[in-house]
């Protein structure tokens, strides 16, 4: 058998670039944290900490309620 490649560890994008807060007026940068059918990818996916996952979450929301983004793409 073959030993198994050590996988890298996700660090927090958030917590390396000390961003506290997140926006939700700021439409590009939540984008990084949504997939192509505009759904919130999960925090294993994106490498954030639960924290973090958390108020990006609640971004998206708030900002799919001002129509900063949209609920679905077509």
């Amino acid at each position: 058998m073959r030993p198994q490649p050590l996988k890298k560890e996700k660090v927090c994008y958030l917590c390396v670039n000390n961003l506290r807060d997140v926006d939700y007026k700021d439409g590009q940068f939540l984008r990084r944290f949504l997939n192509s059918h505009m759904r919130i990818l999960p925090k294993k996916r994106t490498g954030v900490c639960s924290t973090h996952q958390r108020k990006v979450s609640t971004a998206v929301k708030r900002a799919r309620i001002l129509a900063i983004l949209p609920f679905v793409s077509r």
